[in-house]
C-alpha cells in the first residue's frame, strides 16, 4: 500500500457533511445507466465531474480512510489498477 500524505492544517478537522455524503454515495451499488449520476446531482447538487474531483481528493485524505476504510481502500485499489493499465 502506498503512503498518503496529510492534507495540511485542516487535516485534523472532521470530514464535512458533503465529504461524508460523497462516501455514502460510493458505498451504494447502482443499477441502470445514469442512476449514480442522477443521484449525485439530486442529493449533492454537484456535477459528476466535480463529484469525482472531490472523491479523488478524499481517497488521499486519512480522515476519509478513518471514516470509511472499506470504501476508501476499495476505491484506492480501483484507482491504482486504472493507473496501472495506462
Amino acid at each position: 500500500m502506498t503512503a498518503h500524505p496529510p492534507n495540511g492544517p485542516a487535516d485534523s478537522a472532521p470530514l464535512s457533511d458533503r465529504d461524508r455524503a460523497v462516501l455514502a454515495v460510493e458505498r451504494q451499488s447502482w443499477a441502470g445507466a445514469g442512476a449514480k449520476e442522477r443521484a449525485i446531482r439530486e442529493r449533492l447538487g454537484l456535477s459528476p465531474t466535480r463529484y469525482y474531483q472531490l472523491l479523488n481528493a478524499l481517497l488521499d485524505d486519512r480522515r476519509a480512510l478513518e471514516e470509511d476504510p472499506v470504501t476508501v481502500n476499495r476505491l484506492r485499489r480501483v484507482r491504482e489498477a486504472r493507473r496501472g493499465r495506462r
